[in-house]
């Protein structure tokens, strides 16, 4: 059967690159473009069986991490790799820190990322060359609240995303075409889970999964 990878950018230009680099790594793959968090979940529930996700961080519908996290908590069985223009050791660290089976630059040549997609199929977890070492001296950031995270359903991990959105529950009652009495309850739940007991405190805590520039400084460090 014909491996299925799923390439989740919002830019098609370097869809297009990273499908070119399927194609390479494994040539008969298929592949599902998706451009925000919210197509991602529908074509990972459309397709269960898929062998690899392709993910960038910044997509429409993604707080930083928050995409890497849910996908590692209701799909544990399903590698992600880090697609992402920051090329911050932090970043490749909170990234396998939080589960993802590799981590690939935006700038990589089109025979790296190739070469990527093919160790991580094979079971590996790729970065950069060099790079291993330099993130293992970094601090780690798991963090309680990403357990907390991992652990939405997929409905309930949509609800908050739109909450941090600033959307109203009518409008979210709206989008996700079931009633107000719904989401109140997909609210009340996810508010448990997460351990707050407001929308403001539920927008902050989320807050912790964006990818803060401050956390970097020892990027250049050799």
């Amino acid at each position: 059967m014909a491996q299925q990878i799923i390439i989740a950018d919002d830019h098609p230009l370097f869809r297009a690159a990273l499908k070119q680099a399927v194609n390479q790594a494994v040539p008969d793959a298929k592949t599902v473009e998706v451009e925000s968090i919210k197509a991602l979940q529908a074509a990972v529930e459309a397709h269960p069986d898929a062998d690899l996700v392709l993910l960038d961080l910044n997509m429409p519908g993604a707080h930083g991490f928050s995409g890497l996290v849910f996908m590692r908590g209701q799909y544990p069985g399903l590698p992600v790799v880090v697609v992402s223009g920051s090329e911050e050791l932090q970043v490749m660290r909170r990234s396998i820190d939080y589960g993802a089976s590799g981590f690939i630059p935006k700038s990589a040549p089109l025979p790296t990322i190739t070469q990527a997609i093919q160790d991580v199929l094979g079971g590996d977890v790729w970065l950069p060359a060099g790079v291993a070492d330099k993130i293992e001296r970094l601090h780690g950031d798991t963090t309680d609240f990403s357990d907390k995270l991992a652990s939405l359903t997929p409905q309930q991990f949509r609800v908050l995303g739109m909450l941090a959105e600033g959307l109203l529950n009518k409008q979210i009652a709206y989008d996700l075409d079931v009633s107000e009495a719904t989401i109140k309850a997909h609210i009340t739940a996810v508010f448990r889970k997460l351990g707050v007991r407001n929308r403001t405190q539920a927008v902050i805590a989320i807050q912790q999964m964006e990818i803060d520039p401050s956390d970097t400084s020892l990027s250049g460090s050799q």
